[in-house]
């Protein structure tokens, strides 16, 4: 079979972790394939992708406030920093972190694990309209 490919459009509120998990469901479902894996890639350099604890907020809080604390805003070495103080450290945070995941489903269903869920990760302040590439091979 063919695969299916569909580019979802998410539009972020900012700085932060949104949970896309059903939208990339609702997509395996339409696509009708039974077993396989999805790659999902993000096609920006300011935000990523992660899979991460999705039962308890406080999981995905502490994650953001690391890696804020590790790659800080105005830091003096960086010269990056035409569309602000947020500009080069999301794209380093991006470096860090990933583009792409992959997930195998059975049965229609993806294959995360019980507290696992699929986030798209806006590392700038400003809102953002996002585009997500979700392949399923079959």
């Amino acid at each position: 079979m063919s695969p299916h490919q569909v580019t979802l459009t998410i539009r972020s509120a900012g700085q932060g972790l949104q949970e896309i998990t059903d939208e990339v469901a609702r997509e395996l479902t339409r696509c009708g394939l039974a077993s396989g894996v999805a790659t999902i890639f993000c096609q920006h350099t300011s935000a990523s992708l992660v899979i991460m604890e999705n039962a308890d907020p406080s999981a995905r809080h502490d994650l953001e406030r690391w890696l804020n604390r590790l790659v800080p805003e105005r830091d003096p070495h960086f010269t990056h920093t035409l569309e602000g103080d947020d500009d080069m450290p999301s794209h380093i945070k991006m470096a860090l972190t990933r583009t792409s995941e992959s997930v195998p489903f059975a049965n229609g269903r993806l294959l995360l694990g019980t507290w696992q869920g699929i986030y798209l990760w806006e590392h700038r302040r400003q809102a953002h309209t996002r585009h997500v590439i979700v392949t399923f091979l079959g």
